[in-house]
């Protein structure tokens, strides 16, 4: 089990008082990349001009643009909250950016209730990721929205 409370205190480690956004978000997904099990991909998609871009990532090379609404990440944004899938396969309208992913979770940052960008985990085994990522994973996004979007959280 991941111990989720330390990562979000490495995480805020990392990106506490440095004033790059694109470094901090690099060094949080390579930190998730390599700290939680069986992730094929870690990384962000961050909002231009009402899509989501691809930002700061490990993994191999992803989807450059995807529309609000459309995909995990895009229903996420929509939604404004979390969207934890355990099989990607019969998720409607799911964009498959790497055929070997099987689960997905999605975690959007919000500034001010504005969607920013959103943290996306990709899995090859089915059902990877549960409650207990959400809840972590909300932790460590709720860290990067104070830090390194200057939300209040």
């Amino acid at each position: 089990m991941t111990d989720y409370l330390a990562l979000s205190e490495d995480v805020e480690a990392l990106v506490r008082d440095v004033p790059h956004k694109t470094a901090c978000l690099a060094n949080a997904a390579a930190l998730l990349y390599m700290t939680l099990p069986d992730v094929l991909w870690a990384g962000f998609y961050l909002m231009e001009k009402g899509t989501l871009v691809l930002g700061p990532f490990q993994g191999k090379p992803a989807c450059v643009q995807i529309s609000v609404g459309e995909g995990v990440c895009g229903t996420a944004a929509l939604r404004r909250e979390s969207v934890l899938v355990e099989n990607v396969h019969t998720f409607s309208g799911h964009i498959a950016c790497d055929s070997a992913s099987n689960s997905e979770i999605v975690v959007p940052i919000l500034v001010h209730g504005e969607v920013v960008g959103v943290l996306d985990m990709d899995s090859a085994t089915l059902g990877r990721f549960s409650k207990q990522d959400q809840t972590g994973l909300e932790q460590v996004v709720r860290v990067l929205e104070r830090h390194v979007f200057g939300g209040d959280v």
